[in-house]
């Protein structure tokens, strides 16, 4: 807090987390994985890797087949899930940390003949709308939100710190978590 007053983000760890913990439960702590990670370097993907990868290690039937970048984009998502879907046919799972990179792996394994939602379980991460729609639609199984909406936590710390409250170093912004129990409801005030 030398230079800033505080800082406010997401938990990118946390999402991988949460998406490690909802496949294990959805797969009964069995699959063969592929991952799709965000932009090589960035924050969001390092940390969703981490995530993801320190929950999954201590379950012997999670088993990562490839991971390799989709540069969080969905058409590039769909070309690395068709390489890696040759390398790797008997893939059960994907963990995309994205959704649109997911959203192209729908593409991709609907291309090759597969059902996504059945014959591989698809979760990521952002919670945006067309996520929730593949959700609705069966062919993902769950988003873990990345909230966007900063707004209303900025302002209220503004405000706080105007009137000479102290300031926490470090807020976290709250996420949601969307699967088949929620997603029809909430996907009006999706972004």
């Amino acid at each position: 807090g030398v230079d800033y007053v505080g800082f406010i983000g997401s938990d990118f760890v946390e999402e991988g987390k949460r998406a490690a913990e909802w496949l294990i439960k959805a797969t009964g702590g069995k699959a063969k994985i592929i991952e799709l990670e965000g932009t090589v370097g960035s924050s969001p993907a390092n940390d969703r890797k981490k995530g993801f990868h320190d929950r999954i290690k201590s379950e012997a039937g999670m088993q990562i087949l490839d991971s390799q970048t989709g540069d969080f984009a969905r058409d590039k998502g769909r070309q690395v899930m068709e390489t890696l879907l040759q390398a790797h046919p008997d893939v059960t799972a994907v963990y995309a940390h994205n959704d649109e990179m997911a959203i192209g792996a729908i593409s991709a394994l609907e291309a090759a003949g597969k059902v996504p939602g059945k014959d591989v379980i698809i979760v990521s991460i952002d919670g945006e709308k067309d996520a929730l729609q593949a959700i609705i639609d069966g062919k993902m199984g769950a988003s873990v939100e990345c909230n966007p909406r900063f707004g209303p936590t900025a302002f209220d710390t503004l405000e706080a710190y105007a009137n000479g409250e102290a300031i926490p170093a470090k807020i976290i912004n709250p996420d949601n978590f969307y699967d088949i129990s929620n997603a029809a409801a909430e996907i009006n005030t999706a972004y």
